[in-house]
């Protein structure tokens, strides 16, 4: 079973940027597709964005296209999420998440895809 830590999260104000990190551990983190994901408050959990293992390949929602930047280091066991021009609708709980897959470039945006998942960050952006 893979282990996984988000950080980073926090308060911050509409147009402001956070960079949240996902350690991950008990595994080869090479052999992990990751994503992102976050939930807010009565609303289900939605996609964010996807890298491949090889970190080829990103895939992002709609709503952060362009604002969102996904990132990998496979020789840190880490996952990155940059976020610029964050707005209030942005404000959710952000988890990262893990799926084993032998092929290096396969991307997925469905939760259910994912096999283990982190705690949660707080994200909090104030108008």
């Amino acid at each position: 079973q893979v282990q996984l830590i988000e950080s980073g999260g926090g308060l911050v104000q509409d147009g402001g940027s956070l960079r949240l990190s996902c350690a991950v551990s008990g595994r080869i983190f090479s052999n992990y597709v990751m994503g992102w994901f976050r939930q807010a408050p009565g609303k289900e959990r939605e996609f964010v964005a996807t890298i491949s293992r090889n970190g080829a390949n990103t895939v992002y929602a709609n709503s952060v296209k362009g604002r969102f930047t996904i990132a990998r280091d496979n020789a840190k066991n880490a996952v990155y999420l940059q976020m610029a021009s964050l707005k209030p609708g942005d404000t959710a709980v952000y988890y990262c998440a893990a799926k084993d897959f032998v092929q290096a470039d396969a991307v997925f945006i469905t939760p259910s895809r994912y096999g283990s998942w982190g705690q949660g960050t707080q994200v909090t952006v104030s108008s």
